[in-house]
């Protein structure tokens, strides 16, 4: 399961960072739990049309919304494998829109398909930011076949999920792309 603080809260630091893992694994009778964060959104809008109920979690004092179940495989070591895509079924459908004159970070695989930033994460590097982005080609340990690409959009770009299970990718540092459908 998949919990986001998005749209309860934002993510007070100090408690985020009181967060542990295993202990949360343990209080909600699972095998692994992962603090999948801090992550900052990069699009200029999200929208969301929820599919069933909304389940809100308070963890460490954070209220979250199950958002998302991911198919990890056989072994957790194989889901954290960077550029190596699981299902993602969300407990909603999303849009993401990155509007014109945006400018997108993306990965473009060997078959052409292409993954846009949805966040950045200070989870590997603490002092990543917004502004390093940019530069980012040369930190991405990309696989063979694989390009990194900066734009400017001349029109908007629009990521869904609708009727569909998400595809979306982490990179080494643990930024998240998604496919683009369109």
């Amino acid at each position: 399961m998949v919990y986001n603080t998005y749209p309860l809260n934002a993510c007070p630091e100090d408690q985020w960072a009181a967060l542990d893992a295993s202990t949360i694994a343990k209080q909600n009778g699972a095998l692994y739990a992962e603090l999948n964060g801090p992550r900052y959104w990069l699009m200029n809008s999200i929208a969301k049309e929820r599919t069933g109920g909304e389940v809100i979690k308070t963890f460490g004092g954070i209220a979250m919304i199950e958002e998302a179940t991911v198919r990890l495989g056989t072994t957790i070591a194989a889901a954290e494998q960077p550029f190596t895509p699981p299902l993602v079924s969300r407990q909603a459908s999303f849009t993401f829109t990155f509007d014109a004159g945006r400018r997108v970070y993306e990965l473009v695989a060997p078959d052409r398909s292409t993954w846009a930033m949805q966040t950045w994460s200070q989870i590997k590097d603490p002092t990543l930011s917004e502004s390093d982005l940019p530069g980012l080609a040369s930190r991405v340990a990309l696989p063979a076949g694989w390009t990194h690409r900066v734009r400017t959009l001349t029109k908007p770009l629009v990521v869904a999920t609708e009727n569909r299970a998400a595809l979306v990718l982490q990179d080494n540092l643990d930024n998240s792309y998604s496919m683009e459908t369109g």
